[in-house]
């Protein structure tokens, strides 16, 4: 009798180990669904410290990752994908998954596509929605993805044996599966994400490159904290957010720029304060349904 049953990563291959990747193989750690971590990535000391924090047990390279791995998560920024891609597709084994964790997904099914050719049946486009101002190794959290959406975009060609996998892997983590089309997906994130982003760093360089920047800081509260909070995130990931979801990006600041026209009006008006309130109040109670359909959920 086998007291201990296969996990359902026998080998897993992180290609970042950081907050996201990081995440992953302690979540699977966690619930014992993963055997042997190998951690692959451009920054030795970070690999190490990975290593000594007990998220992965290798160091390895991509021909170690593709020789040996079952699962072959890429938690780089987006930039850096089309390499990783281009080192892994000679060596990919038949019954190796490949996926990633990147926050646009059109331009990595394209990517995968050109990059690995036929062999793009085997990769499996995802995105866990969830994150933290927090990267590194030392910002891996078990907890992170439990009861946090994870998108798959699969492609037309994705065996459906693949695909019930990598959701068996998600729910292992504590995720909550959503299959979309890479376009919706991206259009939706540009909203809710990354735009949210944008205006974040926007707003915070405004303020830091003012002349009396020191005391607006001295004086700033909890609002302003929670306002500019994700403005912390890492510059390489989200520049590349930016420039692979532009088109998206610069839709979605449209639309902003015509509400924020709007209620620019209003102010400037000085003689409609009840259209002034009102816009605030929609917004209010917008906000408000959602975060209390946030915690009910």
């Amino acid at each position: 009798m086998n007291d201990h049953p296969t996990p359902l990563v026998p080998v897993l291959a992180v290609v970042g180990i950081g907050l996201i990747g990081g995440s992953f193989a302690a979540a699977l750690r966690r619930v014992g669904q993963v055997g042997r971590v190998l951690g692959v990535g451009r920054r030795p000391a970070s690999l190490q410290r990975a290593r000594d924090l007990g998220l992965i047990d290798e160091i390895a390279d991509f021909y170690q990752a593709a020789e040996q791995a079952d699962l072959i998560l890429l938690a780089t920024p987006v930039g850096a994908m089309p390499a990783a891609l281009q080192a892994l597709a000679p060596l990919l084994r038949p019954q190796t998954l490949i996926t990633d964790a990147g926050s646009t997904k059109s331009d990595v099914a394209r990517m995968a596509r050109d990059l690995l050719g036929d062999q793009c049946s085997q990769f499996i486009p995802g995105h866990p929605i969830a994150g933290s101002e927090m990267t590194g190794p030392e910002a891996a959290d078990p907890m992170l993805y439990h009861g946090r959406k994870v998108v798959l975009t699969p492609f037309e060609e994705t065996p459906g044996t693949a695909l019930h996998r990598l959701i068996r892997i998600w729910e292992a983590c504590g995720g909550r599966v959503q299959i979309m089309d890479p376009a919706a997906h991206d259009r939706a994130l540009a909203s809710v994400s990354h735009v949210p982003h944008f205006l974040a760093a926007a707003y915070m360089a405004q303020v830091v490159q003012a002349a009396d920047a020191d005391v607006r800081l001295s004086l700033a509260g909890t609002g302003f904290r929670d306002f500019t909070r994700i403005a912390a995130g890492s510059a390489e990931v989200w520049r590349d957010i930016f420039l692979s979801n532009r088109e998206a990006v610069l839709r979605e600041l449209d639309d902003f720029d015509r509400v924020l026209q709007t209620l620019r009006a209003t102010l400037e008006a000085d003689t409609d304060p009840a259209g002034l309130e009102a816009l605030l109040e929609q917004a209010a109670l917008a906000r408000r349904f959602w975060g209390g359909r946030d915690t009910m959920s």
